[in-house]
């Protein structure tokens, strides 16, 4: 079982280094590149005034995050969350600068690279010259955008984990085969809309005379060896 952290995060602006602060952190799990149900989201007081620039990007304004907690009260569960597994972002370096910057601030390592897993950079190599947003990656893929407003991290997180399915292979990830126990065999695949949970295919009576039937005819087929 591989286990991946999709992350997503909105800021004030665009550095760092100008004061600029994380306001929120969205992640998702992934299981074998696809994601579970497991997440965490947390809107956070950046400490600092959010500029209307920003606010027109993502939403998210002065008073939608005063009384929140900062960074420091929810570092913890961030870092619980993601532990020690790869991290796929969207433009992953801009989003491991601002983590990078809030973990300084209170004495924590930075993010390690080797773990950084760049959807923005897979994109480029595989569509090279061509748009490579979220936005314009959803509509290549046919992913319905419909909900998608403004720039919410948790939004944001399930929308890439789609792309990245794309990206990585597609659709038909996670196709094997498996005994239910009657040594029978049992399709497990995924569905081909909607969120990609395991869906099980079991061959009907008919199905399974059809194949016993056709096997007849092979010399020495291998499925009934053993």
């Amino acid at each position: 079982m591989s286990r991946k952290v999709l992350f997503d995060t909105e800021t004030t602006g665009l550095d760092p280094k100008q004061g600029d602060r994380v306001l929120e952190f969205a992640a998702i799990e992934l299981i074998n590149d696809l994601p579970t149900e497991r997440n965490i989201r947390f809107l956070i007081n950046p400490e600092r005034d959010v500029p209307a620039d920003s606010s027109r990007i993502h939403g998210f304004t002065n008073a939608d995050v005063e009384g929140q907690p900062n960074f420091a009260a929810v570092a913890d569960d961030i870092l619980a969350f993601i532990g020690d597994d790869p991290l796929v972002a969207h433009n992953a370096p801009f989003d491991f600068g601002f983590m990078d910057a809030e973990f300084a601030r209170l004495g924590h390592k930075t993010l390690d690279r080797e773990r950084m897993i760049d959807t923005l950079a897979l994109a480029k190599a595989r569509f090279p010259g061509l748009p490579n947003s979220l936005d314009a990656l959803c509509r290549r893929f046919n992913i319905d955008l419909s909900a998608r407003t403004t720039h919410n991290a948790l939004l944001d997180c399930q929308l890439l984990a789609q792309v990245y399915v794309e990206l990585t292979g597609g659709r038909q990830r996670g196709l094997s085969l498996a005994s239910d126990g009657d040594d029978e065999l049992t399709l497990v695949t995924y569905a081909a809309v909607g969120p990609r949970v395991p869906c099980l295919v079991q061959p009907t009576t008919a199905e399974l005379e059809a194949h016993a039937a056709f096997l007849g005819k092979v010399k020495e087929p291998i499925w009934n060896s053993g």
